[in-house]
């Protein structure tokens, strides 16, 4: 503060009434405490269970405005406490995971829709983008940069598969050959006539599962993709091993399933490890069905309710434990994870 300003401070200040120039400055509301924030209360105690819920209706649309009364969790048929309720919208750390061998039509459609999945995701959203047939391919590591993610999906070009082929290199575009450092799963090879009309999604899956298994508890943690869902044998990881990663990650598939699983659309790996994960499946038979789904996944990820308890009551010598969210209403699907690992105890 200059000299002057000083002085017109003491000149105003012996100007006030003496009353009101003793009186005490008036208390500023405090500002609201850490603790009353759910995604604080959520990363700070370790031993609560998180289960995001989305409750729809019988046309399929979000059903906003259900009380933290009105639903009931149980854990191994034992009825639990909600400690933690909340509808506040969660910051997403999500893996954008693209099938990188869809027929041909289905391929041009993926590649010129692509860039509309930056559209849905926020400032406080993190995003990594990875391509998948026989190995998967890590395009992008987790970025806040919407720009960046932008132009990485502009700038994707798919591959596509014929009858009796598998799919090819990439011709253009992005060529990372392995994934990231943390997933253990096997670094893209050179292509080879053992890996062509291959596609394996459970090793797909599991690789961006351990790309978000270390993101914080405060944050949403999704896998985004977009598949026909076909799936070669021979995966490294099975159907349960990968399973098991996501719920004890806490991470929850959303997929919008292309080509012979929209045509189909009976169960497949899309739609076992949405409904088992607590995410969510859809299906697009065209470009325009694709781009005005990807703002409707993370819309739904982002704004679930957030049911959270501290189990009591059940055998904590058991791995896995089973989650069962129940809704007053009638009338109502729910969609929550099928359950959690644990680490048992002796």
């Amino acid at each position: 503060m200059t000299f002057a300003r000083q002085f017109a401070a003491v000149l105003l200040a012996l100007a006030l009434p003496w009353s009101a120039a003793q009186q005490p400055p008036a208390k500023r509301p405090a500002p609201p405490s850490p603790q009353d924030d759910p995604q604080f209360r959520i990363r700070t105690r370790s031993e609560l269970v998180v289960v995001p819920v989305t409750v729809k209706d019988a046309s399929g649309e979000m059903v906003h405005g259900i009380l933290s009364d009105e639903f009931r969790v149980l854990e191994d048929d034992v009825e639990q406490e909600i400690s933690v309720f909340s509808v506040e919208a969660f910051p997403l750390s999500a893996v954008v995971l693209l099938d990188n061998g869809l027929p041909p039509k289905v391929a041009q459609q993926l590649e010129t829709g692509a860039p509309a999945i930056a559209a849905g995701f926020a400032e406080s959203d993190e995003v990594a983008v990875t391509l998948f047939d026989a190995y998967p391919q890590n395009l992008l590591e987790f970025t806040r940069d919407n720009d960046k993610l932008y132009d990485q999906l502009k700038r994707v070009q798919m591959s596509s598969t014929f009858p009796g082929q598998g799919s090819g290199p990439m011709t253009a575009g992005p060529k990372v050959n392995q994934v990231s450092p943390e997933a253990k799963v096997p670094s893209r090879p050179e292509t080879s006539r053992a890996s062509r009309g291959m596609k394996h999604l459970h090793d797909a899956v599991y690789a961006a599962a351990l790309l978000l298994r270390e993101r914080g508890r405060d944050r949403r943690k999704i896998i985004f993709v977009v598949s026909d869902g076909v799936n070669s044998p021979n995966n490294e990881m099975n159907f349960d091993d990968t399973l098991k990663l996501l719920l004890s990650a806490d991470i929850s598939v959303y997929a919008i399933g292309v080509g012979q699983a929209a045509l189909n659309r009976g169960v497949n790996p899309l739609s076992r490890y949405a409904r088992l994960t607590g995410g969510d499946i859809f299906y697009a038979a065209s470009r325009a069905d694709l781009e005005s789904l990807f703002a409707r996944v993370t819309e739904q990820a982002r704004n679930q309710y957030t049911l959270a308890y501290a189990p009591r009551g059940t055998d904590r010598s058991k791995e896995f434990h089973s989650i069962e969210v129940k809704v007053k209403r009638a009338g109502l699907s729910l969609h929550a994870r099928d359950g959690y690992f644990t680490t048992p105890t002796p």
